[in-house]
């Protein structure tokens, strides 16, 4: 059996359990055709480069597939007919990436950028002088 990744974007509109439930309907597709799906990733609801169908964003999830190329045939036919759907792209690889992908470290890279940010005491600003609140300011100008 060869292996595939089959990324879809799924309207901006839709509910993540409206998404979980798309993700699940690809599933059994490949699963009652004799494939097996070896991961699913979810990587959440992200801006377009462009819009598309008059969505601005939309729910990307990844599947990672090892089944005959008949299989990924039909989840493809099964995936156009779907309205809720607006993109997808089903790639041929060699090996299936171990551990979580690209977009998965990407993810938590940035959190934890925006952990270091977020609710922590900055401290003083070192080459700038403290300024005195807007009040007293407003006081020496009078």
């Amino acid at each position: 059996m060869a292996l595939y990744e089959h990324v879809f974007l799924a309207r901006q509109d839709l509910a993540q359990a409206q998404v979980d439930a798309l993700a699940e309907a690809a599933t059994k597709i490949i699963t009652d055709n004799q494939g097996k799906v070896v991961k699913t990733e979810t990587w959440g609801l992200r801006s377009l480069a462009y819009r598309i169908a008059k969505n601005r964003k939309a729910h990307y999830v990844m599947l990672e597939i090892d089944a005959p190329a008949g299989v990924v045939a039909e989840l493809e036919r099964q995936t156009q007919i779907n309205e809720d759907v607006i993109r997808f792209m089903t790639v041929k690889v060699d090996e299936l990436e171990a551990g979580p992908s690209a977009m998965m470290r990407k993810q938590e890279r940035d959190r934890e950028r925006r952990g270091d940010r977020e609710g922590g005491d900055r401290g003083p600003r070192g080459d700038r002088p403290e300024r005195a609140p807007r009040r007293d300011r407003e006081e020496e100008a009078a």
